[in-house]
């Protein structure tokens, strides 16, 4: 398994993508995450399983949210730089990737 390290507007992310279940019906929000614990567990022991996604990238579709995480493995460690709903602003993390 390799460690996963998460940008740091993960945390913005996840928090919203919560309160909103958890506004819906009670616990769903906890299923969220559940669901995003799991699926990082996942990615951190067959990273390169899914599937190919932009400018290096993988993302790792959520089967119950419809949300997916977009990862990249660099040398020892898994990059997850968004949790991203499918169908919102489906680029508005390009701006997390470091330019050089």
């Amino acid at each position: 398994m390799k460690p996963i390290t998460f940008h740091p507007d993960i945390a913005i992310d996840i928090k919203g993508s919560y309160d909103w279940y958890e506004k819906q019906v009670e616990g769903l929000g906890n299923s969220f995450i559940h669901e995003l614990e799991s699926s990082y567990s996942a990615i951190s022991s067959f990273p390169n399983t899914w599937v190919a996604f932009k400018y290096g990238f993988r993302r790792y579709l959520l089967s119950r949210f419809p949300f997916s995480i977009i990862y990249k493995e660099v040398e020892d460690e898994i990059i997850v730089v968004a949790i991203m709903h499918n169908s919102r602003e489906p680029n508005y993390w390009l701006n997390r990737i470091e330019k050089k």
